[in-house]
This record gives structure tokens, sequence and C-alpha cells, in this order.
């Protein structure tokens, strides 16, 4: 039994098929113009909609435009005693399935609707295979069976049903960006586009082009115009990895967004409607920033709607060996290898602070399998920075004060000093100091802001 919407100014024919289909035990619920049939469609998503093209208050052809920003699929078939071939021509762009001319045969309008109905059901088979292959691999991505973890799978499921803007709030490499992607591929809006941009990689005029798109000779190089990715994300999801680095300027400007659901491409005069779900992430304290006035505080009480907190590794050690392992068989399975982990490789791994988190230990793990010439990875095909990890060693060589000390200032100025001391041997060459500490230069020029830095490596690289 299917689910079908007649719509039909003419009571007699909304009667008539009403009889014919019921016959066929299918379920029926009429509307007598275009109007009323999609609020029914909003309401009860039925199977397949037979409708009359010319009809008051709102047309089978306006119906059919509304109907399809949001039932893309739905099947639709038309009737109409006074067909042309614009019309028909219209409602097949539009996704119409058939058309049929008033009066019509029963039993052909029956086979049309047959079959209509056939081919929703291979879609709907298809959506439902590609869901449960994509939602597998997406969440099959974030490894672990930690509390902790269990948390976040749950907190994935959760707001994956709502529409609501999302900031997930992690350190550098503990998979922000594969829990957004889990929480789109679970929600309504799968079958849409995901889109991420990391907004501390581009400019501010290169950012706001991105994100909002441009006209022709907007400046110059505009020789097209250019879709932005808000739009291109349209009833999807966009990712907006790393919005702390985004200028006060934009901030406004992604702020008015939010608030008006529309985008003004760079050099355009109008606006352009978009439905994008916004998931950001940082792994700054956005709540200090605001009250520093570094980030706006409207925004982030905008942005964070529903915060999702990720762990460091460090925090959740029991998901290490699962996370090894899943890395073990990724990097084997590409080189056509099976390796296992010998058990002091595993014990160094389980010991190490991993300070660039999951994304330092898939690393460590693709260098292990690369490197490893035997069938187990043994110690020695690890960094030695981990395999001369000593924590008892390292715990020795500070001095806990007897009333006590303020870790989180303390770690501060430890950063804050090795910084310095990174600029200092590097002449305040950015690029080397970053090198020095491991980091990416982002990441450095953040500590640099952080810290008030900047005019001091300005110095060094200008000293004689």
């Amino acid at each position: 039994m299917s689910n079908i919407l007649i719509v039909d100014d003419e009571q007699s024919y909304r009667q008539l098929l009403t009889l014919v289909f019921e016959s066929d035990g299918h379920s029926i619920r009429t509307a007598s113009n275009g109007r009323e049939a999609v609020e029914l469609v909003a309401a009860e998503s039925p199977d397949v909609i037979v409708s009359d093209v010319r009809m008051p208050d709102m047309d089978g052809i306006e119906m059919l435009r509304a109907v399809r920003e949001t039932h893309p699929d739905l099947g639709v078939v038309f009737m109409t005693a006074h067909a042309s071939v614009e019309s028909a021509r219209e409602a097949f762009k539009l996704g119409a399935d058939d058309f049929v001319t008033k009066p019509f045969d029963v039993e052909e309008l029956k086979l049309i609707v047959k079959k209509t109905l056939e081919k929703q059901e291979l879609i709907d088979e298809n959506r439902a295979f590609k869901r449960a292959q994509r939602d597998r691999g997406s969440v099959k991505n974030i490894i672990g069976s930690s509390s902790r973890m269990q948390a976040i799978y749950q907190m994935i499921e959760t707001v994956s049903e709502v529409q609501s803007t999302i900031l997930i709030n992690g350190e550098s490499g503990t998979g922000k960006e594969l829990v957004a992607r889990a929480i789109h591929d679970l929600s309504p809006r799968a079958e849409r586009p995901f889109i991420s941009i990391n907004c501390g990689a581009f400019t501010e005029t290169l950012l706001e082009s991105e994100l909002f798109g441009y006209v022709k000779g907007a400046f110059t190089g505009a020789n097209t115009n250019r879709k932005g990715l808000f739009e291109a994300a349209n009833k999807g999801t966009i990712f907006l990895d790393e919005i702390g680095e985004m200028s006060p300027a934009m901030q406004v400007k992604l702020l008015r967004v939010l608030q008006e659901k529309k985008v003004r491409p760079v050099g355009a005069h109008e606006e352009l409607s978009v439905d994008a779900r916004v998931i950001a992430a940082t792994n700054r304290d956005l709540k200090k920033m605001s009250g520093e006035g570094t980030f706006r505080e409207d925004l982030f009480y905008r942005i964070s709607v529903i915060p999702i907190s990720l762990p460091p590794l460090r925090d959740r050690r029991e998901d290490i060996p699962d996370l090894v392992e899943h890395f073990i068989h990724k990097f084997c399975d590409m080189s056509g290898r099976n390796l296992s982990i010998s058990p002091k490789a595993m014990q160094m791994l389980e010991g190490y602070m991993w300070g660039g988190n999951v994304r330092e230990l898939e690393h460590t793990i693709e260098r292990a399998v690369a490197l490893e010439r035997g069938e187990e990875i043994a110690p020695e095909r690890l960094p030695e920075h981990i395999t001369n990890y000593n924590p008892e060693r390292i715990s020795k060589e500070f001095d806990l004060p007897e009333d006590g000390l303020n870790l989180a200032v303390h770690l501060d100025n430890l950063e804050k000093t090795y910084v310095v001391e990174a600029l200092r041997k590097t002449d305040g060459n950015q690029t080397k100091a970053a090198d020095l500490l491991q980091m990416q230069v982002r990441s450095l020029r953040h500590l640099l802001d952080k810290h008030n830095l900047r005019s001091l490596s300005a110095q060094m690289r200008n000293a004689d």
C-alpha cells in the first residue's frame, strides 16, 4: 500500500481517482489546489502525487516547483485537459515523471502510477543503501570505546537530527572534522553537500570570496561569476574549521549570514537566500577571546548553540590500542602487507603524551609501517622522542612547591618561554621556529598572538 496525493480543483476527478486507487489498496489524500498540496506534502510526505496542471490559487507547475525544494525525488504525475508542449516541457524540466491528457484511460493512468511507485521504491532502496554505507564509513572512522568517546557517539547521533549550529572544541588532531562529517552523514541533509573550509588558511578578502562568492568584475581577475561555499552547501552542511582565526570584519559578515540566512556575493547588489547548516570548530578558547574582545560575543553564542568538546588522546589512553590497530590495518591495506605490533612498541605508544593527538599517532604508525621490514613493528621503528620518553625522569626535573602552583599560568609561561627561545635560535624566522617546535607555522602564529610576541619576532628578524 502506498500513499497517493490527488490534486485537482474538480471534485468529480478527486472522487473518481480516490475510488480507483483505493480499490487497489492505496491510501488516498486529496487537495483542491497546489497550495493545499504543498502543505499536505510537508505534513505527510506522500509516495506519489497525481495532479492537475491548471488550478486556481496555485497551479500544478508552481506546486511542483515548491515541492522540489523539500522533496527533490518525490514522484509526480500530471494530468490536464489543456495539454501543451510548453507546460509539458516545464513539468519535465522540474522533474515530473509523466504527463497524461484528460479525458484519460483509467488503466493507463494506473499503469503510469504503478511505474512511478516502482521507480520511487528503487530510489528509496538506493538511498537507504548509500546512507547505510556512508553511516558505517563515517562513524567507523572515529575510533574509541572509552566512556568519553561513547558520550561523543551519543552526542553525534542526537544532534544530527536537529538543525542548530554546532561548535566543536578540541586540540589540533583530535578529529573535529571527522565528527562534523559524521553529524552531516547521519542528518536529514546527508544527500546534500558537505563543504569544509579552513578559515585560518585565507586572508580576509579571499575568505569572503570563498564563502560568499563574487560576480564578474568585482575585482581584478574576476572574469566570471563564482558561486560561494555557502551557496554550494545549500540544503547541506558547511564546516568552518579554525573559526577563531576569522578577522573581526569577517565575523560581522558571518553573523549576518547566520541571522538572515542570506549571502551577498562580492560586488553584487542583491542577496541570495541560503539554507546551509553551520558546524564550526576551533582549538582556541572562544569564550575567553570574546571576553578579551578578539572574538564577537554575539557570534560566539550564535555558533555554539550546541557545543561538543573532544578529549585529547592523553585523556583517553584506553583507546590507543584500538587506534593503533586501526591505523596499522589502514596502511597495511594500502601497501598490501600484514603487520602486527610488538608488546614493547605498544607499551611505548600507550605511555607517550601525544601532544599532536590522533593525527600524530596516525603519522607515527604510517612511518612505522613504511620502515618495518619484518612481520612485527618493533620499538626501533618509532621516533626517538617516543622511545626516549620517560615521564618519571621528566617529573623529577621539576620541583613542585610545597604550597602548589597555578598549573595553567605555569604552563602558559613555559609555552611562552619555549616560543621565545625558538625565535631567538632562528633569528625570528617563524618557519624555522615552527620546525624547532614541531608545529605548523599557522599554529606558531597563533601562539605569537596569544603571547603578544609578533613585534619581538619582527625585531629579531630585523636585528643586525
